[in-house]
């Protein structure tokens, strides 16, 4: 099948047909190129698609201090609330008092978030802190920064993984940073958690789900992407792949509201590096 889209386009789509007419999304500003492009740039992208289509109060919750924003007047996303043309940018509401994410979180007000990390388990289980020991790593991260709520408290989790490989999805995790589904969604329960956990992965390569148990499955390979090739970059047993659809294409009015409403200037939708 041959593409008509690029990837980062092609991801979009796909996830704006997940959301809900009504629905809160919150995604934060993410630091490097492939980071941004996965955490901010693909879920602003696919929000705005649904609002223009089969959504249009869904409400888009950037960094906890702006809804609804208005990037017209930004000549590319910045990589911090903190950045000077972000103290100008128009939207329908700004918090003062920041951060407000965990208490928003806590209140049950979130549908859905956007986070990502080092590593992913086929428990959903997420490490943004460190590789190997944590009293002795072989790479110190950034941190769990508000994955920890986003995976506990929000009504449901998108992990982006900007790289599909061995080492980034693996059969257990170095160190949990948010939780996924140990024990099935039953373990889940036990440990109090009231969010709904992860509900999907986004990869370069392939899109993951969790089924009714929690158990990870592919629910779609990309276009030019083998079976095969998801096999052999996944740490862990993915099981018969053999009836796994191919992601659907976006049809042509999709790819047009994208890059003529959306996405006008390519500010969100770059290809990643």
């Amino acid at each position: 099948m041959r593409m008509n889209c690029t990837l980062e386009e092609l991801l979009a789509v796909d996830m704006s047909h997940t959301f809900r007419d009504g629905e809160l999304g919150f995604t934060g500003l993410a630091t490097g190129k492939a980071a941004a492009t996965y955490i901010t740039n693909i879920p602003l992208a696919a929000m705005e698609l649904a609002k223009r289509t089969h959504a249009p109060n869904l409400d888009i919750w950037l960094c906890g201090v702006y809804a609804n924003a208005d990037w017209s007047s930004l000549d590319g996303m910045p990589e911090s609330e903190f950045e000077q043309e972000m103290m100008y940018l128009s939207c329908e509401a700004q918090e003062y008092d920041y951060p407000v994410t965990p208490y928003a979180a806590r209140g049950g007000e979130v549908s859905f978030g956007f986070g990502s990390g080092v590593q992913v388990d086929r428990e959903g289980n997420i490490n943004s802190v460190c590789v190997g020991d944590s009293r002795h790593p072989k790479v110190a991260l950034v941190g769990s920064i508000f994955l920890t709520e986003h995976m506990a408290l929000f009504g449901r989790e998108y992990i982006m993984m900007p790289h599909h490989e061995r080492r980034n999805f693996v059969e257990k995790v170095d160190y949990i940073s948010g939780v996924g589904f140990p024990g099935g969604r039953e373990g889940r329960a036990k440990l109090g958690l009231r969010g709904g956990g992860p509900a999907y992965i986004y990869t370069p390569r392939c899109i993951f789900a969790f089924d009714e148990e929690g158990k990870i499955y592919v629910r779609s390979i990309h276009p030019g992407v083998t079976r095969q090739e998801v096999i052999n970059n996944t740490g862990f047993e993915l099981g018969d792949l053999d009836s796994v659809p191919t992601t659907p294409l976006p049809t042509e009015e999709e790819l047009r509201i994208l890059r003529e409403e959306v996405d006008p200037r390519g500010i969100l939708l770059r290809p990643a590096e």
